[in-house]
């Protein structure tokens, strides 16, 4: 006891029972808390707000069904917004929709609603001009087939979407045929039967229309047997796309690693041997490396490799419907190496890419007779060019946008921070809409995993936010880049009385292909017959195709000014002019953009960003380097040349 540190008791007063000493440690306690830093609330996001929120009871309607027993339904929803072009972007939908091909007798969809099995389009389309937005969903049950008839189960689920959304909704669809799978096409607008704006919470259309949807199949079809879902399962080990499975092995790896341990009791034994078997298969694939007899490391991106080859062979079934005699020869043109040459043809055709937003990849026939496909984010489906085109293809490196880099400049002197206040202070003479246009590029990089928003407001760059998003425009577009040569077919530019394609075609590039030879060789006998070459000349000197292409253009303002009774400008060098983007005219020397407003017009070389102007008012300077534009009164950064 000596080595003790000795102490001293204090006692308290007889009868204490400790209460004061309580709140005051209870007040020490709180003080301490209030010092402590506030927790800052999540942002905003919107997923419970509108419509559809209160639905979440609906789980309640499978009663003893579990999620492995209800019949399974893909879902997709897009919101589609108008903006300037929205009863044109809404009649391009719905046309595309009732194209040719999809029903189930090969003829053209055919349009219905709640209470009639033909509508017209047109209808609808008048009382949806002024809506801002549009829902456009995709319904897929696996089992659509067993259904029948789509229309009664398409009514059945609407009117249960009218039930959780508390709303009667203006809707209209159409069932296709033309996959695998049918599918229901349904298109709502915006407004409802009051013209109140419509707004369905995003956990709704996520989650919650899918979940009915499947109520409904289930109800209809009854739950799935414990054999189909075995063949289900089983069906997935040899398909060469993202499944379930691999979802599962996705979940159980430990780095890039994952092993499969022993299993007890038959349904366990089943889903391990389902997942090596589907190991195995994805080792043939090139995409895992086994390790021992149940131990696989997966390769790095094998996640993506999957969903990437599931979107080909959709492509590919796409073509065998629709191009089946080219099925054999179709080639993509991601597999390119970046060096390798560049391919040059002509347009063959379009082929549906996603349906919701209504992009389409293009198909291309080289000279050599080989057919490309080339992914929708290589093309300006603002305007696209036109079957026949001659286009040319090449893979090119990831380089960041000019708003990229300018948010970047911006962050990098902020700390890694961005906001519209801190590039205002950095940039005094940027514009509002500029730094408007800023912010909406970050939340769609937000959304692609770049960058974070803060609840101040303020965006989080980071690091290597450049390089993030310089990969993400090359993985949009595929990774290539597509460059229309000329907009005139190659037949139509063998006897046009203009400047062609043709004319600057050399002789190596026409001896590769025999149907380019011949369109030149048709050229050179036209030219002739037409005095523009004279003799032992194969050739149109400069000066022959500037004259050429001259004159293609004074008779085309010359018609345009008849049919429109205004007059024909040429900008000349310091002059200014202001109207209209009114559409485009394709000429042999390339595609043109009309300018004008109530008294004249004005034909000035097209650019790709104008493509989603139409309608717009602009102003164009001819400067000597070129032509300056200005989209109403402010610059347009990024059209200026």
């Amino acid at each position: 006891m000596s080595d003790e540190t000795p102490f001293t008791p204090r006692l308290g007063r007889i009868g204490d029972q400790g209460r004061g000493s309580g709140r005051r440690a209870s007040r020490q306690l709180r003080r301490a808390i209030a010092k402590l830093p506030k927790a800052t609330r999540p942002a905003f996001t919107g997923a419970r707000s509108g419509a559809g929120r209160a639905a979440g009871t609906r789980g309640l309607r499978r009663g003893c069904h579990s999620r492995l027993d209800m019949r399974r339904v893909v879902v997709k929803v897009h919101i589609a917004r108008g903006g300037r072009s929205g009863p044109g972007l809404y009649r391009a939908h719905l046309g595309y929709l009732q194209r040719d091909g999809v029903d189930r007798d090969g003829e053209g969809g055919v349009l219905y609603d709640r209470d009639c099995d033909k509508v017209d389009a047109r209808g609808f389309l008048e009382r949806s001009e002024k809506d801002r937005h549009q829902f456009r969903i995709i319904v897929s049950p696996e089992d659509g087939a067993r259904l029948g008839d789509l229309k009664a189960s398409t009514r059945e689920l609407m009117a249960r979407m009218e039930l959780d959304l508390g709303r009667r909704l203006d809707w209209v669809a159409v069932d296709h045929h033309n996959t695998g799978h049918p599918h229901t096409h349904i298109v709502v607008r915006g407004r409802d039967a009051r013209m109140r704006d419509v707004v369905i919470a995003r956990d709704y259309l996520i989650s919650g229309l899918r979940e009915t949807a499947e109520d409904l199949v289930t109800r209809r079809l009854g739950p799935r047997r414990a054999l189909e879902i075995a063949q289900a399962r089983v069906s997935e080990v040899s398909q060469d796309r993202w499944t379930g499975l691999d979802r599962e092995i996705d979940a159980g790896l430990e780095g890039d690693r994952i092993a499969l341990g022993e299993a007890s009791g038959s349904g366990a034994r089943f889903e391990r041997d389902l997942k090596l078997q589907r190991l195995r298969h994805l080792e043939s694939l090139g995409l895992a490396k086994r390790l021992d007899e149940r131990s696989f490391e997966m390769k790095t991106g094998w996640q993506d490799e999957l969903k990437r080859e599931g979107r080909r062979s959709d492509v590919i079934r796409t073509l065998a419907a629709e191009y089946t005699q080219q099925r054999r020869f179709v080639s993509f043109i991601e597999d390119l190496k970046p060096d390798a040459r560049p391919v040059r043809g002509l347009v063959k055709a379009y082929g549906p890419e996603d349906e919701l937003r209504d992009t389409r990849f293009l198909l291309v026939e080289g000279f050599d007779g080989w057919v490309w496909h080339v992914p929708a984010g290589a093309v300006d489906m603002a305007a696209p060019p036109h079957e026949g085109a001659v286009v040319e293809l090449r893979r090119t490196n990831a380089t960041a946008r000019a708003s990229d880099r300018a948010i970047a400049a911006v962050a990098e002197a902020a700390g890694g921070i961005w906001s519209e206040d801190i590039h205002a202070r950095h940039d005094p003479g940027s514009k509002p809409e500029y730094r408007l246009s800023l912010k909406r590029r970050l939340e769609g990089l937000r959304r692609a995993g770049i960058g974070a928003r803060l609840a101040t407001g303020e965006w989080q760059v980071g690091e290597g936010f450049l390089e993030r998003a310089s990969a993400h425009e090359a993985q949009r577009a595929g990774g290539v880049r597509l460059a229309v040569l000329s907009w005139a077919p190659l037949d139509k530019q063998a006897r046009l009385a203009a400047e062609t394609w043709l004319d600057g075609v050399s002789d190596d590039e026409a001896s590769c292909s025999k149907r380019l030879s011949e369109a030149r060789t048709q050229r050179q006998v036209w030219l002739r017959q037409q005095g523009h070459l004279g003799e032992g000349q194969d050739r149109l000197s400069d000066d022959q195709r500037a004259r050429l292409r001259a004159m293609e253009l004074t008779r085309t303002s010359a018609a345009i000014a008849a049919r429109t009774r205004r007059e024909a400008l040429t900008l000349q060098p310091g002059e200014k002019f202001e109207g209209t983007l009114e559409g485009r005219v394709d000429l042999g020397a390339g595609r043109m953009a009309i300018v004008g407003n109530a008294k004249a017009f004005t034909l000035v070389p097209w650019r790709e960003a104008l493509g989603r102007q139409l309608g717009r008012e602009l102003s164009i300077q001819r400067t000597a380097r070129g032509l300056s534009w200005s989209l109403g009164m402010e610059r347009a950064r990024g059209l200026s040349r």
